[in-house]
């Protein structure tokens, strides 16, 4: 599964730092309309993503995860390929749009390996699985950028298509999924969509690191489809594709070498605990970046943003292991991606309109101020919670 989430995520981020750039190539278009529609041809494979990320997870939930992640990889395979003949924005916009439906191939991959593990070492378990798709990231930027230089756009999005089939390949041949319906005398070994809705809403906390997803993801994403034109604006066009697969990629090496850490600090610290102090982390990070002056300090800074973003989701997906019971745990996490999904829509949007009103600088700021807003609201709950367990368990002893 590792394997299969390194070829997932080096295929699909090859294409990330020249997306923007590829638009360009379809007509002389001014600054403001190639970030906007940056954003929008980004973002918009989230939509059929929120819709579909549920539908898989219950699916999964019933007849298990392996078949859908081979079909997963096989039409992102079909999706990346077809955009290599595109020769508009709406052809693109459309081709991302029909992509949506088969993404969600890793959050699929975590449900996966998070049935397969005992709950008292899910983080860094999961940790270490993320760093298969933190690795995959971590190179496809720079190479996609690179390969872009050499022979294309177009030619790199019909080569990526062959490297996002060997995950197919990968999951059909080399996993044996073992079938998990509960692990508890009292839980149930089929849940439908109200229960499951139902469980959710009875625990705050659970809820609470479900809508922080959503922001998160806007926060994060927010900058993603624009950073290569923020990397032309510091640096000038020599080597463009390169070098802003290089700043993409530093976020990825921080993400690299903490996600498996953070997860097993997790294990002993408590979920929570953790992911409220990475969302103040990232949302310290982010401030800078709206002063930098030159490449390397938007490198550096985008190292220190990997390092604290790269154990939110492991955490996250860890908790969720922790309070969901293991026949609804697909379904949860498919909301979870969802949400995500969600964020992903609103977040490049956001930021291709902010930064084609206000400049750059505007979107990192705003950005700043979510992820810390996160961290504050995510301390409310856990303390509620927390307030509430000890007046029950007083009230319990007084009886």
């Amino acid at each position: 599964m590792w394997f299969a989430n390194f070829f997932i995520a080096g295929s699909i981020t090859m294409v990330l730092p020249f997306l923007s750039l590829y638009i360009e190539e379809f007509g002389d278009y001014s600054a403001s309309y190639v970030q906007t529609w940056s954003g929008w041809v980004f973002g918009i494979t989230f939509v059929t993503a929120f819709i579909f990320s549920p539908i898989w997870g219950k699916i999964g939930d019933r007849y298990g995860r392996k078949n859908i992640l081979i079909l997963s990889a096989s039409g992102l395979a079909l999706s990346v390929l077809l955009m290599g003949f595109a020769d508009s924005v709406w052809e693109l916009f459309f081709l991302r749009l029909f992509m949506g439906v088969f993404t969600g191939f890793i959050p699929m991959s975590q449900a996966l390996i998070s049935t397969q593990t005992p709950k008292n070492i899910a983080g860094q378990v999961l940790g270490t699985l993320q760093t298969g798709s933190i690795t995959g990231s971590l190179l496809g930027p720079m190479l996609g950028g690179w390969i872009a230089d050499v022979i294309g756009y177009s030619t790199t999005f019909q080569f990526v298509s062959i490297t996002v089939g060997i995950s197919a390949v990968i999951v059909f041949l080399g996993i044996h999924e073992q079938r998990i319906e509960k692990e508890d005398e009292k839980e149930q070994t089929s849940y439908n969509s109200k229960e499951v809705l139902a469980h959710i809403v009875k625990k705050p906390v659970l809820m609470m690191v479900m809508i922080i997803s959503l922001f998160v993801q806007i926060a994060h994403f927010s900058i993603q489809p624009i950073l290569s034109l923020f990397v032309g604006e510091l640096h000038g066009p020599e080597n463009l594709a390169l070098f802003s697969g290089i700043a993409f990629s530093a976020a990825g090496l921080g993400n690299l070498m903490m996600a498996r850490r953070w997860g097993r600090i997790a294990d002993q610290k408590g979920y929570v605990k953790i992911l409220i102090f990475l969302l103040f982390m990232a949302g310290l990070v982010y401030i800078p970046a709206a002063f930098v002056t030159n490449i390397w300090q938007l490198v550096l800074l985008r190292f220190l943003l990997g390092v604290s973003i790269g154990g939110i989701i492991p955490v996250r997906t860890a908790y969720i292991r922790q309070e969901a019971p293991v026949a609804m745990q697909g379904e949860v996490l498919g909301y979870n991606t969802s949400i995500r999904f969600l964020g992903n829509i609103i977040g490049p949007a956001m930021g291709g309109m902010l930064s084609g009103a206000f400049g750059f600088s505007a979107v990192f700021f705003v950005t700043s101020s979510l992820l810390l807003a996160c961290g504050v609201f995510m301390l409310i709950t856990l303390h509620k919670s927390s307030a509430g367990v000890r007046y029950h368990r007083n009230a319990s002893y007084s009886k």
